[in-house]
């Protein structure tokens, strides 16, 4: 088994961050704060009220000198008007698109760039599942959409500047380019393990796939899972499976509202697997759930972009942050018991077969074999959809 202790950088403070306006007011924070680099990458980015508001961000802090480059994904963003990038541009942003390898305006072949990270000056990072977009903030009459984000100082910031810097630049430009160092400053005095993992079939990494592994097989007493568009393929379920045998309890916090009706069909037709084995569900219904966050044990937290589902697993570059510090996985804990307790119904089989009809029931089975089917033989991805 993998030592949980392995790749853990151990000098550093860990923050839990909500989606909405706790969200977005630390970034535009950390951006006007910054002294040496910004670099911000991320899957959608919209030039709505909230794209504009992080733009003049960045723009103001290339305004002071500062290095500023934004990565967004070519098929995600690709309606970003030509006059906003070249507004960002003019004004001394950096900016560049991650392309796959073939794309159209209804489907992509390649990878994408899911993950969503921001460093700034290789001190602070921010990394989670949170778009550039109004969906994700608390605008005048609309609630966030439900996501989480962990903003670190210290070590592994640095190592998150090394990813960032290396995306930056164009593949075909990497070979023998150096990699700037970031400026030197006193780390935080407070021991935090956490780690930096990735996911990237062209790398052959999957590395939160492993956390997801190691979780359900460390565990002794709990795990919680809190994950948008959950339909975990083979070696994930075979492994909540094994935990539940040990006599851990698992309980998921999914989508009751869902912004992709057909990954909520296929995501349901899979309750009834769930349940036979004695795993619980929760649905939250206040708004659409986007998060991906786990814990066990009141010891271990993974937040990110990852999805517990094969697109995440084997099609797109993610990146998740493992934390490792009682502290902060006993306040994820409470929060997210707290979500299941105040802000979910919990779905059982019985309820399960009074609300949905054998109509309903092949719906979700045609559902889960389309969306199984298109995730095993394509990257494919329908725009604007994560």
């Amino acid at each position: 088994m993998t030592d949980p202790n392995a790749s853990y950088y151990l000098y550093n403070k860990a923050q839990l961050i909500r989606g909405g306006a706790e969200y977005f007011n630390l970034l535009e924070q950390l951006i006007d704060a910054a002294s040496h680099s910004v670099y911000l990458q991320t899957y959608i980015y919209e030039a709505d009220e909230t794209g504009k508001r992080i733009a003049a961000a960045l723009m103001r802090a290339a305004g002071r000198g500062i290095y500023v480059h934004l990565l967004v994904d070519g098929y995600a963003s690709q309606n970003l008007p030509a006059a906003f990038i070249d507004d960002l541009r003019n004004k001394g942003v950096h900016f560049r698109f991650f392309e796959p390898l073939f794309k159209s305006k209804y489907f992509y072949f390649g990878r994408r760039l899911h993950h969503k990270v921001l460093v700034v000056d290789g001190r602070y990072g921010v990394v989670g599942g949170l778009n550039i977009s109004n969906r994700y903030n608390d605008t005048p009459g609309q609630a966030a959409w439900l996501d989480w984000a962990v903003c670190v100082e210290g070590e592994v910031a640095g190592a998150l500047y090394n990813i960032c810097v290396s995306r930056s630049i164009s593949p075909w430009r990497l070979t023998g380019v150096q990699i700037p160092p970031a400026p030197s400053y006193q780390l935080p005095t407070e021991v935090c393990p956490v780690r930096v993992r990735a996911n990237d079939w062209v790398r052959a990494k999957r590395e939160i796939t492993r956390s997801y592994i190691e979780m359900l097989d460390l565990a002794k007493h709990q795990v919680i899972i809190m994950s948008s568009y959950f339909i975990p393929g083979r070696q994930i379920r075979r492994h909540m499976e094994k935990a539940v045998k040990r006599g851990v309890r698992i309980r998921l916090i999914l989508a009751g509202v869902s912004d992709v009706r057909i990954a909520k069909d296929a995501e349901r037709f899979m309750y009834r697997w769930l349940f036979k084995r004695g795993v619980e569900v929760y649905e939250y219904q206040p708004n659409v759930l986007h998060a991906k966050i786990s814990t066990y044990d009141r010891k271990w937290v993974t937040v990110g972009s990852y999805n517990v589902n094969e697109i995440s697993e084997k099609a797109s570059v993610e990146l998740n942050l493992d934390v490792f510090d009682n502290a902060f996985a006993a306040e994820v804990e409470t929060r997210l018991v707290e979500i299941m307790t105040n802000e979910c119904r919990r779905v059982t089989d019985e309820e399960l077969n009074k609300e949905f009809s054998l109509g309903h029931r092949l719906l979700q089975w045609g559902a889960y074999t389309i969306i199984r089917t298109l995730l095993v033989l394509f990257t494919f991805y329908f725009k604007h959809r994560e």
